[in-house]
């Protein structure tokens, strides 16, 4: 198989557009004997602020737009999946297959996503332009390093072992033949491998990281909070780590009122850590249209248990910002006609909606959580409770670890739901198989699909279409 073709395969046509075929190199005479010189793909500053714009345009890309939150959400007891869409659907039920096109799709995203700072990281330092200083380009690379990490988070969170592709791959020669091919043809390493090398990358990063003021590029906040959120989701999480990187975070404080964060009037907020910003020309939100409007069956429609637990916590501050009920020309099995549901958080129709991808109510829960791992419970009820108080709800006390992992994630539930937490909160927290297991209709009854839920269903099988094109890739157990 060609080089060029493995490429395709691995990072997704788009990544395409920086690489040089090898069809030449690879087709004739053995790669020794020839002399290919590989010249950089960045050359000058101008280069270099391209692609560090294409990195941040990705926010406009269907992962952000559709898919991390139908990951996030439609597999658990959030929402159901919505629409019409059969490949939504096995996410939704968990059977997903191996060939299931949503799965594919998000492989290749991701992995082109992860091309993009590999650019950046690989090349920006060879550049020779006066007008880019050596300060900007250090800046360049952290950027680049946070969201590579952020990437690579996505990516070990819903496959576990994975590709660690570090290089961008622009052409093949005799004196780079064995590297090209371990990063086109690569073998999947440890999720353990996969944590270490998303730590290296951010504390890498911080130093030179854009200020905590910049919320719409790739800031300190944002590495140590994504630290915080790596050191609690590998194996063996050190929870000393995550309290350390939580409380690194500055500058920061929840808004007074919950419905402001989603209002479309409070952009770059003080709560916000990093977001991406609708109002960019690179960034068209075109996603608010998969989620809201009685023009058709949208995407992730809330749940019935998850309206019930609003109502059962008398949370109407929350619910009224996270669901809008309206009228409709259809029904399923779920809600009627008259009165059905919307995932409310995403507003705004005219493209221009921000969305976060980080803010402090995640980290003051995910601190909740450390203390309750540490045995500091009374610290534990306070960063719960500061979440409570402006949601209008009464505070709570925390009693042992079990009654303070139930109390942070019944929290996480109802403060981030359809911002793409929950199933990896389930995940990290090993709760994941017994509270799915026992999602409930509208009627009580438990769904049909629940008892497929295990824990080979945690990680989703690795693409087919990679593995037929790179035998390096072994496949997750129970696909």
């Amino acid at each position: 198989m060609k080089i060029n073709k493995a490429i395709y395969y691995l990072l997704g046509a788009s990544a395409l557009m920086m690489t040089v075929s090898c069809n030449d190199f690879l087709d004739t005479e053995p790669i020794t004997e020839q002399a290919i010189s590989i010249e950089s793909p960045l050359k000058t500053a101008a280069d270099a602020e391209n692609r560090m714009n294409t990195i941040y345009s990705g926010f406009g890309n269907e992962y952000w737009q559709l898919d991390y939150a139908m990951n996030g959400d439609a597999q658990t007891d959030i929402s159901y999946a919505g629409a019409d869409n059969v490949q939504s659907f096995q996410q939704d039920e968990y059977r997903i297959i191996a060939t299931n096109s949503n799965v594919e799709r998000d492989w290749k995203y991701l992995y082109g996503f992860i091309n993009d700072c590999n650019m950046i990281l690989n090349y920006v330092d060879e550049i020779n332009d006066p007008s880019l200083t050596t300060a900007r380009k250090a800046e360049m690379k952290s950027e680049a390093s946070i969201l590579r990490a952020l990437y690579y988070f996505h990516a070990v969170q819903l496959w576990g072992d994975i590709p660690l592709v570090t290089k961008a791959v622009i052409g093949v020669n005799a004196g780079n033949f064995d590297e090209v091919y371990s990063q086109v043809y690569p073998a999947r390493k440890t999720t353990q491998e996969a944590y270490d090398l998303i730590i290296n990358d951010l504390e890498g990063a911080v130093a030179n990281a854009p200020a905590v003021s910049q919320k719409y590029r790739a800031n300190k906040n944002l590495a140590y909070g994504l630290l915080a959120k790596a050191n609690a989701s590998k194996p063996n999480p050190d929870w000393a780590k995550v309290k350390q990187y939580a409380s690194n975070i500055s500058g920061v404080n929840l808004l007074p009122v919950y419905d402001q964060l989603f209002d479309g009037l409070h952009e770059g907020n003080a709560e916000s850590i990093f977001e991406a910003d609708g109002n960019a020309g690179s960034v068209w939100a075109w996603g608010s249209s998969m989620f809201l409007g009685t023009d058709w069956k949208k995407f992730n429609i809330p749940s019935n248990d998850l309206v019930k637990t609003f109502s059962d916590a008398g949370d109407t501050q929350r619910l009224n910002s996270s669901v809008k009920f309206s009228p409709v020309a259809w029904s399923d099995n779920y809600w009627p006609s008259t009165s059905y549901p919307f995932m409310y958080k995403m507003r705004k129709m005219d493209g221009t909606q921000n969305f976060y991808i980080m803010r402090y109510a995640d980290i003051l829960l995910l601190k909740a959580e450390a203390a309750v791992r540490t045995a500091d419970y009374t610290g534990a009820a306070g960063y719960i409770n500061q979440v409570r108080t402006r949601a209008g709800l009464s505070s709570v006390a925390v009693i042992s670890e079990a009654d303070g992992i139930a109390k942070v994630m019944a929290e996480r539930k109802l403060e981030l739901a359809f911002e793409g937490q929950r199933w990896f909160d389930l995940k990290r927290t090993g709760t994941a198989v017994a509270i799915l297991s026992q999602q409930k209709d509208g009627n009580g009854n438990i769904l049909p699909y629940a008892a497929s839920i295990n824990q080979n269903r945690l990680l989703w099988p690795i693409p087919q279409g990679q593995r037929d094109n790179n035998q390096n890739l072994t496949q997750n157990p129970g696909y």
